[in-house]
């Protein structure tokens, strides 16, 4: 099914001067960060869905963020949270499967049942596959790289009827994009290692999402994230 996006002037982010919200109001608010991959796959989610007049974002600074937010908003101090229904909840993984059911909009997980039980397995790896290839970065990037992008492409063989892990546009692929696009930015720019060489389905799989407003507009910019990476990587050593 297609997208429901609406395009959007996206609100400035808050720091430590910020004013808290009027928390509770009835105002559903999703405390994001522009350049946060876990935030990242809840504001696509959103977003595919057609949500944005109905779920506000509340951009928070990470290296600044208001004292209000631990205290007042989500005890856990990170993003991504919703407050919805009187309550904030967190965790990305959680949060993307509770806006595809909780909202209106087009269905993120298939009813097929193979289909479900292969996204099921695929969203229960995706922590493996980001730790691994993080870790990697401080040893042997290209190592780590191949294994885990190679099972990419393997998983991306199970289903022929579209470009996607599960054949449609679904939660697997948000769960997954937000790091491949780090991924690839980096290991491009950083070890000169192109992820989607020799891999037609990953190539195939990243150039469909790029087609996809919904998750365009939340995009990280290339050059902050290389010298973000770097920063943390590199200069450790």
């Amino acid at each position: 099914m297609a997208s429901a996006y609406v395009p959007e002037v996206l609100p400035p982010v808050l720091n430590s001067s910020a004013e808290l919200p009027a928390l509770f109001d009835g105002t559903i608010r999703l405390y994001t960060s522009y350049s946060c991959p876990f935030a990242q796959r809840v504001w696509i989610t959103r977003n595919y869905k057609g949500l944005q007049d109905k779920i506000k974002l509340v951009p928070i600074n990470l290296r600044d963020r208001p004292a209000w937010y631990k205290e007042k908003v989500y005890p856990g101090n990170k993003v991504p949270a919703l407050e919805h229904n009187g309550k904030v909840i967190g965790e990305s993984l959680d949060l993307i499967k509770y806006v595809d059911t909780n909202f209106e909009g087009p269905s993120l997980f298939p009813t097929d049942p193979a289909k479900q039980q292969f996204g099921e397995e695929l969203l229960s790896y995706v922590d493996t596959f980001v730790g691994a290839v993080f870790s990697s970065f401080k040893s042997d990037p290209v190592k780590a790289a191949e294994a885990q992008f190679d099972y990419l492409e393997n998983a991306l063989k199970k289903f022929d009827d579209g470009p996607f892990f599960l054949g449609q546009f679904s939660l697997v692929d948000i769960a997954y994009i937000s790091f491949v696009e780090r991924f690839h930015i980096y290991l491009s720019e950083v070890v000169k290692y192109d992820i989607a060489a020799g891999r037609p389905k990953l190539a195939a799989w990243i150039e469909e999402l790029n087609k996809i407003d919904a998750y365009k507009v939340t995009k990280t910019d290339p050059k902050e994230l290389v010298e973000f990476y770097k920063k943390r990587f590199l200069e450790q050593q």
